[in-house]
Formats: structure tokens, sequence, C-alpha cells
């Protein structure tokens, strides 16, 4: 597997409906807002603002990050470079493509981070040691 370019990763907007008399919005994920569909859902909370969660990459996994409240940052890194993205609006989300190493930190207070996923869980499809990450890009 060659390496990601970092720069193509981008925030996605969530398409926002807003009521009307000022009762709220409500964001609606639909199959054209993600490229997959979705095998697995989980959420963070309750992340320390001085903890780091993820620290690993896919093989094949696709992943669809979201603040559904307050912030956090998601430290992208292609082998060759790295980036940093802030998610910070439930309405805009961060996909992930496979062979992207990931790092969410910088958790705000009452932080909850949403994650829609392509693949059911898989350990196999994990890479958790950052020299054989590299070594799966092509470094």
């Amino acid at each position: 597997m060659s390496y990601v370019d970092l720069t193509k990763i981008s925030l996605q907007e969530i398409p926002k409906i807003s009521d009307p008399d000022g009762r709220g919005n409500l964001s609606v994920i639909e199959k054209q807002v993600l490229p997959f569909d979705i095998k697995r859902v989980y959420y963070l909370y309750d992340v320390p603002s001085d903890s780091s969660r993820g620290g690993h990459a896919h093989k094949e996994l696709r992943q669809f990050l979201i603040a559904l409240s307050g912030s956090f940052d998601v430290v992208l890194d292609s082998g060759t470079a790295r980036r940093t993205i802030t998610l910070n609006r439930p309405n805009k989300g961060l996909l992930i493509p496979c062979g992207v190493w990931r790092e969410l930190e910088n958790f705000s207070a009452g932080a909850v981070c949403l994650s829609l996923v392509s693949e059911v869980y898989d350990e196999e499809d994990y890479i958790r040691n950052y020299d054989a990450f590299t070594s799966f890009v092509g470094a």
C-alpha cells in the first residue's frame, strides 16, 4: 500500500436542517454522506483532556468521526507527513481512509466523539505498532 495524501482529507459537511421556529437543528447521515455502509457505531466520552485515544491505523476499515459535543483534535499520519484537524461541530465529520495512523487528543470537557465505521471489529485489521504501520504503507 502506498501512503495517503493527507491534503485530500478534509471535513465533510453533514446536512443540517434548522427548525424555522428556533427549536434547534437536526443533522442526517444518509448514504450520500458516506462512501460505505455503516457496519459498526461507537462513541467516546468522558475522555480526560490530557489523554489520547486511537494510536493505530487500519488495513481496510474506513472511519467517519463527528464531534457530537465539545471538541478534540485528530492527528493524521501517512507515514511521511502529519496533519491535525480539529473537530468541533456536530454537522461536520472527518472521513479517515484505511492506511492512515490516527490519534485523538485535546478533548474538551464534555466532548463526545461519534465513530461510524465500514467494518465490524476485527483485531487483524488493526496496526497498533508505528514501525509496522510505516512498513505497511512503504514509508
